[in-house]
């Protein structure tokens, strides 16, 4: 990926950060991360700031933008973090992750039943914990479920399940599960074991049991998952399978989804029992895969997720739920839409092992379409594991190295999110892996599973690399788990389940309830003390956080970027810092932020900054220093921590603040030096005198001294201390001085190691110290090396004598030289002196006299001589004499080639007839060439013309033929020039037609094209529809001189077409369409007829057609029908039929028979057949029923639609009440629903009115009514309290009479008593049943009668609104409260305090409020403290009472108080309670009472007094008793800073520093620069510095712009305003300019010499400013500045001005114009065609040449029909669409010089009728 602009890339970007890793002693740990940029970013490991590098154990694996870090064998000094840095050019980026190496646990022996960690009776309590924790388990449904635990600890934890994080009644009823608590292995701890069953598909889920008792809380979980049984597979296996769900009785929902997005379903469901949820699919189970997942989501709804929709996933989707009360159904119809660019070949799914590879293909429609790949929703980048490939329109991913984790759902995408998914499945161990991710929230339960493909092996789970508890392990056959109940952010990570060398990992993300961090603290202030110490003060944030907090205080480095931390406290309030503190002497900052378990704070930076010094210890002490006289003693000491010092010299303290001083004006020098540890004291050159000195150190913790001894020093050299290196010219004075460390000391002097010897030319001298040897005038010969020796010591000087510099008088300025081939160039150089040495160079290289370079000298002038000068020869010379040069620039034009054109081959293409000229240029105009022809000298002849004109020579073919095609070269000695001339014949045009033809016919016609050429000869080629076509019978080609025909006879309408006569350079062209004649219906004339045809009849539609091989189309109502059994359709001769071999009603419609171009229409009827009745086929046989009972009569027709007519003993049957008709398709169904006698007689079914109609008969007879009786028993109850009961019976007949009673008594129909009749049923409603409602009911009808018991159970007391616990403060009172379901009668409810009966206590009282229950425990004591409990005979509910001593708290706080020096203060606070014993504190150290320090209490106040106080005494005033704590501040006031000495006016030069400086009266005072009234900030030319007191200002470079007014202010002093002047630098011109003549393309040199060295000037000529480049060359040489122009031109003449600053000189430069003159001529006659262009071309001297054009005689102006171009020395007339008219004379003026060209005109035409001809005027011609 690229990013950024222009060529400057994109900075490092991590897309995968390092993660944090814990491996035990001895593992590996690796780290990875993924970082791009542009360039590809340097990435290296550091750890501790300091950069790794590889090693036996340390390798850093890179694999493209993944790089990562592997640590083998790793021990607990490779612990730390470590920081991964990426680099480029474009930017820097790290990250860094922390490494945690573990000791590894020692083996231990599997512990005895007897050695639990339980603690023994009497020796103590303890927490809960967990000697056998739950089993996860995977069963079947209806099977028992059995979860155990044993608990230990003391006192007895109470256990108790949760299921899915709620308890188990609030889930399930009573009778579905059983608790059954026991005691433990062992007899040590408690157990609680929960029975299910018969587990149900809800039942699946985490269950955890908790145990808890008053030292903490416990809890293990485990899952549950219970499975559908299998059902039986079907016998059939082809059959499909039968749905699982009853059809729906609406439509669905409808859900459209994009293709690869996701598509969700949720459906909530309620009922008790918890009701069973199935999936289903298209009428199909539906099971969790990696595409489908099923959960529940925290609300409780059911979730079917599909992942990446594909068009395969469409259908129908049903949530089905289902308990004993019911089922319910929930549908949804999901639609998948398909994008429009689509892959043109999706992925498949694959398959692969382990360690193995997999290879996932698709193609895409385009080539260039971009694609990326994602396993899921991670992207996946191009690497070793995932390599990508695109071949055309082909993608391909190749997984290396399988995993477990590589299994999964695998998307290419391109553009518009368009994609294409496929699963990869991964065989191994491990057969379903752990998900990628897991999000669970703080508190929740975590459940991950691992499926195996091996039973009952062992597998390993680890959190970081680092084991989990067994007590969270399960396994059950292929299946593990592990169950992490109620997480916390401790236990989020990286989970990993390991089997041998297959593993697979998921990332467990903790998810917190979000809180808000605290606020950060307020009223942050800090106080400096004399004492090494600084005092922080803050108070608490507001408002206070809820949760408990810390306070965080780290401190900084002055110019450090790193914060470290100091200590946490727990309490707001003051914190003394002491220098011991931090790790080196320094300047620190401070700030603080409050921590507590919802994050950090901001931090609060304290104001300003302290100086603290560490103790320190003396590691190497000073030492005695014995030096000579003069020489530097060196005093130095190491200490243990870095720390500043105190040096002392004599008792007298030396000024630390500056690195150098003296003791005293004009006394001992020295310098002080600190290098971390070590502290250095430099005297500088002792004297005699100061031998015996005292030095001393001191800084807090430690003191040293040393003496100095100072001997009498040896003589030494105190100058030249190195050699000298000295250059002078013949007769000047040389001078050599060595001084020496003793005055009068004697010492001798030495040339080249001989003594010298004094004379007129070499004087020696002493002076003291000095020592001087003379040279008055110095010759050549005086040159050597001068030794000064005295005592072993020695100064040397090197001398070098020459002779004046020489100088070049001619040329002064660059000399420019041009010539031709073999021409002599001579360059010459005169200087001031004849015997000066002159050398001369060539680019760079001296030049060595040879036959072709000859050197001459002459007196002062020195010439070079190139006899016949070549182009190579050509260069820049040098002349060089001393220290000056003279450049000549020489240039050699190379004209030994004869033939200036043409250059190469020329390729002439003409037509024959057409005039060709071959044109060839020379160098020299008396040059003869020789003509050849395909290798033979050419003859000339009025068909051939050979021309000679200056330097022109032309070959000349008026009349070109074919047979003049050819080779020509043109001969001068050894050169030549070819022309390769090819002739063809004129183009063949198509004369007729000109146009586009089209011609339409008739079939059977004949069709002729024609086609006329311009030539007889032309061959002709002709095309159909692009394919040459062939003569036949139906196809005849004629062709008579220039024309050309194609004749079709009979033309067909398949002949038709696109016809092209191609005659090569031309074509025409000829649409032809050939029609066929009309198809026509002849039989039947009308267009419309009505048939009518009996039903099962054969029904036959006739058309005769003409032609008869015409075709036609047959239609029902608007379709088109195809043959078949019941419609066959035929053709015989032109009759074409439709026939219906048995017609059905169904078959009536309009048919129409359709040709090309007609139709006809036949609307056709069919009859229907008489109804009869097919069941039964006779009438049935009497039919008898008792009365009331229901009465059905039933017939079958034989058509549905038919109607039937029922009557009664002849008599129309009426429907009503009791009495119904229904049609049900063919069946007709006459219904009684209660026969009565009436009802009896002959019923009559007919088909129709009509008489004979078809009819049916049924005879239905009805019995006498029979004696009432009873059917069915009562059925005994059992009910709840307050419930209803309902006692049910049925009679016969319907209509009998019942009698109820209870216990013997007739019941009587009231309130509580409801007796309900429904046809046979009867029934016996007790509204509310109570328990004295119990008892017997019976039932009689006429002489039977039936009985039943009713029996009414108890309703359970629960509670609805259980206790919860509570803390209150000792004596507050305190209510504890329930509330039940039903109000309870008295005493149904008792209190309860630790298991048993409350205490006879007046300040405990109980009460009831309906369904409240309440206790109340007034003023509470600490004994109230403990377990408090509510129960009834069928619930319990149990609280904690936690009570808190009374706190202590204060009424009247301390307050800050401000003195002033020397003064006294006076702190006093009330607390809330008497006799309290506090201390107080100052700066955290513990107050004693003493002289200034007076401490009194008296009842509920504390007073302290402090006197005398100093600014050292600032700080913080603390008064702390138990864990109670208030401060105040104390604040002493000191002298304010002032200003010792004050600023100086100041003036300087341009260019110059400018300082200005103060000295104040304390060091650490900050101070503030203004200029003009403006605050001054540094920059890189203005410097502000603190040395000690001194306050410094440094203006570097000043400019006229820096002058003003200068002003330093500390607090409210201010020293100035001063003044800065700043004088302009004085620049003078030394050397003026020279005017310079120079002649047309020499060049000029221009010189300037200023006072000034660091100068900058600039260059004009002719008021234009001069920029180096081209021509012009700029530099500069010390105080000397040189212009060299080159090629001038006369338009370059005028003023050359040089300035620098306010100097300048003035100089004119001439340029002499040479006279312009042609250098290449137009031909003197040139002959042109008509209607093409003519050129005349001419090349004068030099560019820029004005050139004018004339015919005869008169100027010629551009426009459409001339054109003037210029390009360079080249110059060019364009006459356009030449014309016979444009014939005569052309002439060229260039200065003084002229040309003259004569043009002629040439052309001719046909008259318009003479039939082909060909035109010259527009054929090409190629030179």
């Amino acid at each position: 990926m690229k990013a950024g602009s222009g060529d400057q890339g994109s900075p490092p970007c991590f897309l995968r950060f390092p993660r944090p890793v814990r491996v035990v002693s001895g593992a590996e740990a690796e780290l990875k991360c993924v970082v791009l940029g542009e360039p590809p970013p340097i990435v290296v490991w550091e750890k501790g700031g300091q950069q790794l590098a590889a090693s036996e154990r340390l390798s850093f694996p890179a694999d493209g933008a993944e790089h990562g870090l592997l640590l083998s064998g790793a021990l607990p000094t490779d612990a730390g973090v470590y920081v991964c840095r990426a680099r480029n050019a474009a930017g820097e980026a790290y990250a860094a992750a922390a490494v945690t190496v573990l000791e590894p646990p020692a083996p231990e022996s599997e512990p005895q039943p007897a050695e639990r960690p339980l603690p023994p009776p009497g020796a103590g309590e303890g927490a809960p914990v967990f000697l056998a924790g739950p089993r996860s388990q995977w069963v079947l449904r209806g099977a028992q479920v059995v979860l155990t635990c044993q608990v230990g600890g003391l006192p007895a934890p109470a256990l108790y399940w949760e299921k899915d994080g709620m308890a188990l009644d609030e889930v399930w009823d009573s009778g579905h599960f059983t608790l059954e608590p026991g005691r433990a292995e062992g007899g040590q701890g408690v157990s609680l074991a929960l029975r299910i069953l018969a587990a149900r598909l809800p039942d699946s889920g985490v269950y955890v049991c908790h145990a808890r008792n008053a030292h903490g809380h416990a809890q293990a979980g485990a899952l549950l998952q219970v499975h559908q049984p299998p059902e039986n597979p079907p016998e059939d296996p082809d059959e499909a399978p039968k749905p699982v769900v009853e059809p729906l009785k609406c439509a669905p929902k409808t859900f459209w989804v994009n293709e690869g997005k996701h598509a969700k379903f949720r459906c909530y469901v309620m009922g008790k029992p918890e009701p069973e949820i199935e999936w289903h699919w298209e009428g199909r189970p539906l099971l969790s895969d990696r595409r489908r997942l099923m959960y529940r989501d925290r609300d409780g709804g059911f979730v079917l997720k599909v992942l990446y929709c594909q068009a395969k996933d469409r259908g129908l989707y049903v949530c089905a739920a289902r308990n004993s009360a019911g089922q319910t159904l929930s549908a949804v119809q999901l639609h998948v839409k398909e994008p429009r660019l689509r892959f043109t070949r999706p992925l498949q799914d694959v398959e692969g092992r382990e360690h193995g590879i997999a290879v996932l293909e698709c193609k895409v429609p385009n080539s260039r379409i971009p694609t990326a790949w994602f396993r899921e929703d991670q992207r996946l980048l191009p690497c070793r594991k995932y390599e990508q490939i695109e071949e055309g329109t082909v993608r391909r991913l190749i997984i290396h190295r399988l995993k477990a984790d590589d299994d999964g759902v695998y998307l290419c995408e391109m553009r518009g999110r368009v994609r294409t998914v496929a699963n990869v499945t991964v065989k191994g161990p491990i057969l379903k892996r752990l998900p990628r991710k897991l999000d669970v929230l703080e508190g929740e339960n975590a459940v991950l599973l691992v499926e195996t493909q091996e039973a009952g092996v062992e597998g390993r789970w680890s959190r970081d690399g680092e084991d989990l508890p067994a007590t969270c392990q399960s396994s059950s056959g292929h299946m593990h788990a592990l169950v992490l109940p109620g997480v916390t952010r401790e236990d989020a990570g990286e989970v990993t389940f390991s089997l041998g060398n297959s593993r697979t990992t998921t990332l467990l993300r903790v998810k917190c309830v979000k809180h808000s961090p605290p606020g950060p603290p307020v009223l942050a202030e800090m106080f400096k003390g004399h004492k090494n110490t600084v005092l922080l003060t803050w108070k608490p944030p507001e408002p206070a956080p809820e949760t408990p907090f810390i306070y965080r205080l780290e401190r900084q480095e002055v110019g450090s970027e790193d914060w470290i931390q100091c200590f946490s406290i727990e309490k707001a309030g003051a914190v003394e810092v002491p220098g011991d503190c931090v790790p080196s002497e320094g300047d620190y900052r401070f700030r603080v932020c409050t921590v507590s378990e919802h994050g950090r704070s901001p931090h609060v930076v304290f104001h300003g900054s302290a100086h603290l010094v560490p103790t320190a210890r003396l590691v190497a002490g000073l030492e005695d220093v014995q030096v000579y006289d003069g020489e530097d003693a060196v005093f130095s000491l190491d200490l243990s921590t870095i720390i500043q010092g105190t040096w002392f010299l004599n008792g007298e303290e030396l000024k630390s603040h500056e690195p150098e001083g003296q003791v005293e004006p004009g006394a001992l020098r020295y310098r002080i030096e600190q290098k971390g540890l070590q502290h250095r004291l430099l005297l500088r050159a002792v004297q005699h005198q100061h031998s015996g000195a005292l030095v001393g150190f001191s800084c807090p913790g430690v003191q040293d001294s040393a003496a100095l001894t100072i001997q009498e020093s040896p003589v030494h050299i105190l100058s030249p201390e190195d050699k000298v290196s000295l250059t002078f010219t013949t007769s000047e004075r040389v001078v050599l001085t060595c001084e020496l460390s003793r005055v009068d000391f004697p010492a001798c002097w030495y040339k080249d190691g001989q003594e010298v010897e004094e004379s007129e030319s070499l004087v020696v001298k002493m002076d003291g110290r000095k020592h001087r040897l003379i040279l008055p005038a110095a010759e050549v010969r005086d040159s050597g090396e001068f030794e000064c020796r005295t005592e072993g010591v020695s100064a040397f000087f090197s001398v070098t004598v020459r002779d004046p510099p020489v100088h070049i008088l001619d040329p002064q300025e660059h000399v420019f030289v041009h010539a031709i081939t073999s021409e002599c160039v001579m360059l010459t150089c005169e200087v001031d002196r004849e015997d000066a040495p002159v050398y001369w160079y060539k680019d760079g290289q001296e030049v060595e006299e040879s036959d072709f370079v000859v050197l001459e000298k002459e007196g002062p002038h020195h010439r070079l001589v190139l006899p016949a000068a070549q182009p190579p020869d050509g260069g820049e010379f040098q002349c060089v004499a001393g220290d000056e040069r003279a450049y000549f620039t020489v240039t050699i034009t190379d004209v030994s080639s004869w033939i200036v054109y043409p250059s190469g081959k020329v390729y002439v293409a003409a037509v024959r007839l057409e005039r060709v000229v071959l044109t060839c240029e020379l160098c020299r105009p008396w040059a003869e060439v020789r003509w050849t022809k395909d290798g033979e000298e050419v003859v000339e002849s009025p068909a051939l013309l050979l021309q000679k004109e200056d330097t022109v020579r032309r070959l000349v073919l008026p009349a070109v033929q074919l047979e003049d095609s050819g080779e020509y070269l043109c001969e001068i000695d050894d050169e030549s020039a070819s022309f390769t001339v090819t002739v063809t014949e004129p183009p063949v045009r198509i004369i007729y037609p000109r146009d586009e033809m089209t011609l339409i016919a008739v079939s059977l016609e004949c069709v002729v094209l024609r086609c006329e050429l311009s030539r007889q000869d032309a061959p002709v080629r002709w095309y159909k529809d692009g394919l040459e076509v062939e003569e036949s019978e139906a196809l005849v080609l004629e062709s008579d001189g220039p024309h050309h025909r194609l004749v079709l006879p009979a033309a067909q309408p398949e002949q038709g077409g696109e016809f092209v006569c191609d005659a090569g350079d031309d074509s025409a062209f000829f649409t032809v369409t050939i029609t066929a004649p009309p198809e026509k219906i002849v039989h039947p004339a009308a267009r419309s007829l009505d048939l009518q045809f009996a039903a099962l009849g054969r029904v036959e539609l006739r058309c005769e057609v003409a032609p008869a091989g015409s075709q036609v189309r047959w239609y029902k109502d608007g379709l088109e029908v195809e043959a078949s059994d019941t419609l066959l359709l035929g053709a015989e001769g032109p009759v074409r039929t439709l026939t219906l071999p048995h017609a059905q009603p169904e078959d009536a419609g309009e048919y129409v028979c359709e040709t090309r171009d007609e139709a006809v229409t036949f609307n056709v009827s069919v009859a229907e057949p008489p109804v009869q009745f097919l069941a039964p086929e006779a009438s049935p046989a009497p039919l008898c029923v008792a009365p009331g009972e229901p009465v059905v009569l039933s017939c079958e027709v034989s058509r549905a639609g038919a109607l039937v007519f029922w009557s009664h003993n002849g008599s129309p049957v009426q429907e009503r009440e009791g009495l119904e008709f229904q049609a049900e398709g063919p069946r007709r169904i006459l219904r009684i629903q209660a026969a009565e006698l009436t009802h009896a007689g002959l019923y009559t079914c007919q088909s129709g009115t009509a008489p004979g109609a078809p009819s049916l008969s049924f005879t239905v007879q009805v019995a006498e009514p029979p004696q009432a009786k009873l059917v069915s028993e009562l059925t005994p109850l059992t009910v709840h309290e307050g419930d209803d009961a309902t006692f049910r019976c049925e009679v016969s007949p319907p209509d009998a009479e019942v009698t109820w009673l209870r216990n013997g008594a007739v019941v009587t129909p009231g309130p509580q008593l409801e007796i309900g009749e429904h046809g046979m049923s009867r029934t016996l409603t007790v509204r509310g049943c109570q328990l004295n409602d119990a008892g017997t009911v019976t039932a009689r009808a006429g002489g039977t009668a039936t009985s039943a018991r009713l029996h009414v159970r108890e309703t359970e007391l629960l509670f609805l609104r259980r206790l919860q616990d509570m803390r209150a403060e000792e004596g507050q009172d305190v209510c504890l409260e329930v509330e039940t379901g039903r109000v309870g009668a008295a005493g149904a409810v008792r209190w309860l305090r630790a298991g048993g009966p409350l205490p006879h206590d007046s300040r405990m009282s109980v009460a009831q409020d309906g369904h409240v229950y309440r206790l109340f425990i007034h003023g509470v004591v600490l004994a109230d403290q403990g377990t408090y409990g509510c129960e009834s005979h069928h619930d319990r509910t149990l609280a904690r009472l936690s009570v808190r001593p009374k706190q202590l708290r204060v009424l009247r706080p301390l307050e800050d108080m401000t003195i002033i020096e020397g003064g006294s203060a006076t702190f006093q606070l009330e607390l809330s309670q008497e006799g309290v014993a506090g201390e107080w504190a100052q700066g955290g150290v513990r107050l004693q009472p003493g002289p200034k320090c007076h401490v009194h209490a008296e009842g509920r106040t504390h007073r302290l007094v402090l006197s005398s106080l100093g600014p050292a005494d600032s700080g913080c005033v603390s008064f702390t008793v138990d864990s109670l704590r208030c401060a105040a501040r104390l604040t002493v006031r000191e002298a304010p800073v002032t200003i010792v000495r004050g600023l100086q006016d100041l003036e300087v030069t341009e260019g110059d520093t400018a300082t200005l400086e103060c000295e104040l009266s304390q060091a650490l005072a900050d101070v503030t620069w203004e200029k003009d009234g403006c605050l001054l900030t540094p920059s890189p030319r203005l410097r502000l510095q603190a040395l000690g007191t001194r306050r410094l200002l440094q203006l570097r470079r000043c400019s006229p712009l820096d002058a003003g007014t200068y002003s330093c202010a500390v607090g409210a002093a201010r020293a100035g305003p001063v003044r800065l002047v700043v004088h302009e630098r004085n620049v003078s011109v030394l050397s003026e300019l020279r005017s310079v003549r120079a002649r047309e393309g020499d060049g000029a040199t221009f010189e300037c010499t200023v006072s000034e060295v660091e100068t900058t000037g600039s260059w004009e000529l002719g008021g234009r400013q001069l920029r180096p480049g081209g021509h012009v060359r700029i530099r500069q040489e010390g105080k000397k500045h040189i212009l060299v122009l080159s090629e001038l031109r006369p338009e370059d003449a005028g003023e050359v001005r040089f300035q620098a600053g306010p100097a300048q000189s003035v100089a004119q430069l001439e340029v002499e114009a040479l006279p312009l003159q042609m250098c290449r001529r137009p031909p003197r006659e040139k002959t042109v065609l008509v209607g093409r262009r003519a050129v005349l071309e001419v090349t004068v001297s030099r560019s820029g040449g004005h050139v004018c054009w004339l015919r005869e005689g008169v100027e010629l102006c551009p426009g459409d029909k001339y054109e003037l171009r210029s390009h360079g020395p080249t110059h060019s007339l364009v006459i356009h669409d030449v014309r016979p008219e444009d014939q005569g004379t052309y002439s060229c003026q260039a200065g003084q010089d002229s040309a003259h060209t004569r043009l002629l005109v040439e052309g001719f035409s046909l008259p318009p009728d003479s039939g082909p001809h060909l035109s010259l005027l527009n054929a090409p011609l190629v030179p």
